[in-house]
């Protein structure tokens, strides 16, 4: 049942971004909502990682927990390096590496 409904707000996602931001398709949208979409994948990546990031203890716990620093060196990555797929690789392997020493 989860992959399933992973698959599913998959297909929704791409078919709202594809639908809505592709330049070919005769689709107009405004200026403003054009940009309000392309804040979408970043807000929705907020609303998916910030209770994982969050769990077990809420604030409290932020000191001793290794996802904060993993999102922390991951938000890093994505600044300095350009490249967005050498960027995920980079906080991927950050990622197991805090996670193998904590």
């Amino acid at each position: 049942m989860t992959w399933l409904l992973v698959f599913c707000l998959m297909a929704v996602v791409f078919a709202n971004r594809y639908l809505l931001l592709e330049p070919k398709l005769p689709i107009v949208i405004p200026g403003l909502v054009r940009q309000a979409l392309t804040y979408s994948a970043p807000c929705l990546l907020t609303a998916i990682c910030g209770p994982i990031i969050l769990n077990g203890g809420g604030l409290a716990a932020l000191p001793s927990n290794p996802y904060v620093y993993a999102t922390l060196f991951s938000v890093a990555c994505a600044y300095f390096i350009p490249n967005m797929l050498l960027s995920v690789v980079v906080s991927l392997v950050g990622f197991y590496g805090l996670m193998a020493v904590w």
